[in-house]
């Protein structure tokens, strides 16, 4: 099987920034989260959190669905938390 190499460096890329790095963390931790809830606890305005998230939609690390006028967002690849587990595990093992 040949890899997809466009498929994994779009996920890299989609793991280059903070915020949402903080969002994986917050919905491998909690479980689904509305928009609004990660808006929250997060303290930046709703279009911004929409934004990453949809990179981490597109990238396949997330999944939603709709419940009623609420979208709700889940780790779709639980294999990126592992990872980002992982990567503070050897960070902090070579400080």
């Amino acid at each position: 099987m040949e890899l997809d190499f466009e498929a994994q460096a779009a996920v890299f890329k989609a793991l280059g920034h903070e915020t949402r790095l903080r969002i994986i963390d917050i919905l491998a931790r909690e479980g689904g989260k509305c928009v609004c809830e990660l808006v929250e606890r997060l303290g930046f305005d709703q279009s911004t959190i929409s934004k990453h998230l949809k990179v981490l939609r597109w990238a396949g690390i997330l999944r939603c669905s709709k419940h009623g006028l609420n979208v709700t967002y889940e780790l779709n690849m639980p294999c990126v938390y592992e990872f980002m587990r992982c990567v503070q595990r050897i960070g902090r093992d070579n400080v």
